[in-house]
């Protein structure tokens, strides 16, 4: 099980509704993350459960970034649109950054996103798992030491 999140900017959030919606059956087994609004979209027009954090301009962003400067999330779908400024831009590259300092694949638009869901389907992220399973603290189950 992965910990996958979602965040979408105002523009982006019908072509995340929709991208997930055409995924959900590869998103159920999964623990779900998103920021405010985008994740009470998702759980409106699809099944999944998934963890609201606060908007993205109200540190949504960050509380996800938090998780991953832990190496506690494996996957993000974030959808930029980047024809608007965004108020909170370095937020959003603080959590870009982030990722590409823990190594969390990325996908900012729906075309790696695909890829990135087929790959999951697939299990190419199982690698993920290895990464849990060793992580300083934890035993080789996972388990807190």
């Amino acid at each position: 099980m992965l910990k996958i999140a979602f965040i979408a900017h105002d523009r982006k959030k019908d072509e995340m509704v929709n991208f997930i919606t055409a995924y959900e059956h590869v998103f159920t087994d999964h623990q779900l993350y998103s920021t405010g609004t985008t994740g009470q979209r998702i759980m409106e027009q699809t099944k999944l459960q998934i963890h609201r954090f606060m908007s993205g301009p109200l540190g949504g962003d960050q509380q996800i970034g938090a998780m991953v400067a832990q190496n506690d999330m494996d996957l993000i779908i974030f959808l930029r649109d980047p024809l608007m400024a965004q108020p909170h831009e370095p937020d959003i590259s603080a959590l870009l950054r982030l990722c590409d300092v823990q190594g969390i694949p990325l996908a900012t638009n729906v075309a790696t996103a695909e890829i990135l869901v087929k790959a999951l389907d697939r299990g190419d992220f199982a690698w993920r798992e290895l990464v849990h399973k060793y992580k300083p603290g934890l035993d080789q189950q996972g388990d807190v030491k």
